[in-house]
């Protein structure tokens, strides 16, 4: 199981911070910042690491848009970037970015097809001839073809949590991105049975997983972090999209609950209906050298790269003490 890192802001000092720290590779979200211009300064600052998104947003661009951009990052990166994809909620992609919604599943089904059909053009001088429901590409001229190059187009990591989604990926993916707003049983029972029906054999299929970690030092940092967590989780509980999760552990009632206070913008309040049962099924707690040994234990087994995600400030020296533990 490889351990990665994050970074949501590129500077060339942070990606060498995580090369040194002896991370496999990096994953950048598109929150705040756009993931491809920090891809490619980790890129062009580190040697080793693998550098992934985790996600961009698939329906906020064009499959030509998004092709170009991730075939330059291959180049440029000399083979060790990752494209990882996510489809979003139907809000953000219709009033965020003002980009048409319907049948997530379906459409990224074809996306990704129509993205390998336009590498297919670019590296191998494939006729390009895409003609789907949602997407059509039939025009290349030699002007607008990259040259092809030696690492070729990089491999595509969908996200997801409900099966449909689930199902897609292992059907024209090359990984699987985890919602950190996850459960171990939640994978077992829902998420690797609907990679399977997408592909048979999972061998040489990537399984890539970050989990909540809430740890700290002493009783008051402690007790920041699993503020900070409790207050993601309800975040994540909120959204209808992902009550699969809740219901399975028997929590489906909560959803509503705060999906309404959300809307009534509460969003403190909203920590609060995240008991410790459900806090402890979705995170690991605990002093550093805890938290890494069950974050270890979390995910060895099901997951191929792992990563943390902390919702809080953490310091350096408690970083160091989790990944340690987390390795041993």
């Amino acid at each position: 199981m490889r351990l990665d890192g994050g970074l949501r802001e590129g500077t060339a000092e942070a990606a060498r911070e995580v090369e040194a720290a002896g991370y496999d590779g990096v994953w950048i979200p598109e929150t705040t910042h756009d993931p491809f211009l920090i891809a490619l300064r980790v890129a062009d600052a580190t040697t080793r690491l693998d550098v992934g998104t985790s996600v961009a947003i698939a329906f906020a661009r064009s499959p030509m848009t998004l092709a170009g951009t991730a075939f330059d990052l291959a180049r440029y990166s000399r083979g060790r970037f990752v494209l990882g994809l996510g489809s979003q909620v139907k809000a953000h992609v219709e009033r965020r970015f003002s980009m048409p919604w319907s049948r997530p599943a379906a459409r990224m089904r074809e996306y990704v097809l129509a993205l390998r059909a336009i590498w297919s053009a670019w590296q191998d001088g494939t006729p390009l001839d895409f003609r789907g429901e949602f997407y059509t590409h039939t025009l290349m001229t030699p002007m607008f073809a990259p040259p092809p190059h030696e690492w070729g187009p990089p491999p595509v990591y969908l996200a997801g949590v409900g099966e449909q989604m689930t199902a897609v990926a292992g059907e024209v993916a090359d990984g699987f991105i985890l919602h950190a707003f996850t459960t171990r049983r939640y994978v077992e029972e829902v998420t690797l049975p609907a990679l399977r029906r997408g592909r048979e054999d999972l061998t040489g299929f990537t399984i890539c997983g970050p989990a909540f970690v809430a740890t700290g030092r002493d009783d008051a940092s402690l007790a920041a972090a699993v503020a900070g967590t409790r207050k993601q989780i309800a975040f994540y509980a909120s959204t209808p999209a992902y009550r699969s999760v809740l219901e399975l552990h028997g929590w489906g009632d909560v959803q509503p609950e705060l999906t309404a206070l959300s809307k009534q913008g509460r969003w403190d309040e909203m920590a609060g209906l995240i008991d410790n049962e459900m806090l402890h099924e979705f995170a690991v707690v605990g002093t550093p050298a805890a938290a890494g040994a069950a974050f270890a234990a979390k995910l060895s087994g099901v997951v191929d790269r792992a990563s943390a995600y902390t919702a809080y400030p953490i310091d350096p020296e408690t970083w160091t003490e989790f990944v340690t533990a987390a390795r041993a």
